[in-house]
């Protein structure tokens, strides 16, 4: 039960970003005010105002979905070690290296997201 819903969710979340990248370039063109060269100063604050919320809203759903995805895998893998460790308690030293191991492989996935989002917001 829990397996398909989690199935379903990831399914779903997919989906969802799917579409919102899709969407985000229709939602970036826009078209300069009446009476207005294309070219004029107000046509390109209003570009640039477009791209700084673009720019939020990518970084709130990169780390967000990284932070999220990160705190599922983590959870998972506590939950495993734990119950490895209650079925065979002679192998704790080696399942809780393995645990640590694969914690800290998830966090630095984490971290580089969090690069991935500095850069969006300061270099593009």
């Amino acid at each position: 039960m829990m397996k398909q819903f989690l199935k379903r969710s990831l399914i779903l979340g997919g989906v969802l970003i799917l579409t919102l990248a899709l969407a985000l370039p229709a939602l970036a063109a826009g078209s300069p005010a009446e009476g207005e060269p294309a070219g004029s100063e107000t046509t390109a604050e209003v570009q640039v105002d477009n791209t700084i919320g673009f720019k939020s809203i990518a970084a709130g759903l990169a780390i967000g979905i990284a932070a999220g995805g990160g705190g599922i895998g983590m959870g998972l893998a506590a939950a495993k070690a734990a119950e490895g460790i209650s079925r065979q308690p002679e192998a704790e030293d080696k399942i809780r290296t393995m645990m640590m191991l694969g914690l800290v492989f998830i966090e630095t996935a984490i971290i580089y997201a969090l690069l991935v989002v500095i850069l969006i917001i300061f270099v593009l």
